[in-house]
């Protein structure tokens, strides 16, 4: 979610679960076994197909080719979730997520993100020589939400004193907004389907879990991080994006989910204790950037517009929960889950009835 290099887009997650098959031989039939789990050849693959919240932004340490060069932003992390998953049997993990993606992207079509084009024209060509099994998708938050512009209105907001809260305009078709979303994202999660079905995948052949975001504000933050040092958020804002916008969101995502046949990953409280800012004098407890200036980039025409880009994303810790929570969910057959805080503090796949009923 680069352009869109929000909170609420931002993040936030969603996993699979790793089929794996046995050679049988039956008599004295010479034909060879049937390969184990997914079709083709070479290493079983994990995959993350979406936009910032799976890219990696935040996480820093960009790939060279994603981080500007030629025009490509995607920003892609070796700390991103993707490498950090632990599946059985798993030995290659693929990142093709890209800041700012939008569901056109990510499907079948013409539509290009930072140069890059089709996700899923992407995973045709990966399943030509890796056998993925499992398919993370994070999509959704940079289209009609368009976080981009509403992340710039409450930005405002607290800018001027005799500013409204920007919920306060949001509310008005915040709804609308997600309802047309939910066809968009089912429309790429079909695509995807499509593209493992015509490489001659079964639906037993491989996991695909659809992700919602993750609220990477609280308002429940100290006063004096309220600023550019921080979080610049009015507090009535704070509480709408962790209570209502997030929330909201990931139940049209669900929607998605359901429609497309695909399992869902419930992140909308995944952040909770560990927001950006909420550590006060010690950021080294969140999970999430705080408003983040790359200094240098000012100074350069190219880069000067992706400055702050990194913003309330998930960070390298963050990543890592996510990862935590997505091995279990990917190793399970539920058909939902919900990332939560666990009593040893780390993030864990639970039902997701236990988020939605806590609310």
């Amino acid at each position: 979610m680069a352009r869109s290099r929000w909170w609420l887009g931002a993040f936030a997650l969603v996993g699979v679960a790793l089929l794996v098959g046995v050679f049988v031989l039956i008599g004295q039939d010479r034909t060879p076994p049937d390969r184990p789990g997914p079709p083709g050849r070479g290493p079983l693959t994990v995959v993350t197909i979406g936009d910032s919240t799976l890219s990696g932004e935040g996480a820093g340490d960009y790939t060279a080719d994603t981080n500007g060069k030629d025009g490509n932003w995607c920003h892609r992390s070796p700390n991103a979730a993707v490498n950090k998953i632990e599946l059985p049997g798993v030995t290659k993990a693929v990142n093709l997520a890209c800041s700012g993606a939008p569901a056109g992207q990510i499907g079948l079509g013409t539509v290009k993100q930072w140069t890059e084009p089709s996700q899923a024209q992407q995973l045709a060509t990966l399943v030509k020589d890796h056998r993925v099994t499992a398919i993370v998708v994070a999509v959704g938050a940079n289209d009609d939400p368009h976080f981009s512009r509403l992340i710039s209105e409450c930005f405002t907001s607290w800018f001027m004193d005799d500013g409204n809260p920007c919920s306060e305009k949001i509310k008005d078709d915040w709804q609308s907004r997600i309802d047309a979303m939910v066809p968009k994202v089912v429309s790429a999660l079909r695509d995807i389907k499509k593209v493992l079905r015509t490489a001659g995948y079964s639906a037993e052949d491989y996991q695909l879990v659809l992700q919602s975001y993750a609220a990477p504000i609280s308002p429940d933050i100290p006063e004096d991080l309220r600023n550019l040092n921080g979080c610049p958020f009015r507090t009535d804002d704070l509480r709408w994006v962790k209570e209502t916008g997030a929330a909201d969101l990931t139940e049209g995502l669900r929607s998605a989910a359901e429609q497309a046949d695909v399992r869902f990953l419930d992140l909308s409280r995944s952040g909770e204790g560990h927001e950006a800012c909420s550590g006060g004098a010690d950021p080294s407890t969140e999970w999430f950037t705080r408003f983040t200036v790359e200094w240098n980039d000012l100074t350069d025409a190219d880069r000067f517009s992706h400055a702050i880009q990194e913003s309330f994303h998930p960070n390298a810790e963050g990543h890592a929960q996510l990862a935590r929570c997505l091995s279990e969910f990917l190793g399970t057959s539920e058909r939902s889950a919900a990332c939560l805080k666990g009593e040893d503090g780390n993030l864990h796949a639970a039902p997701s009835v236990l988020a939605q009923n806590d609310r």
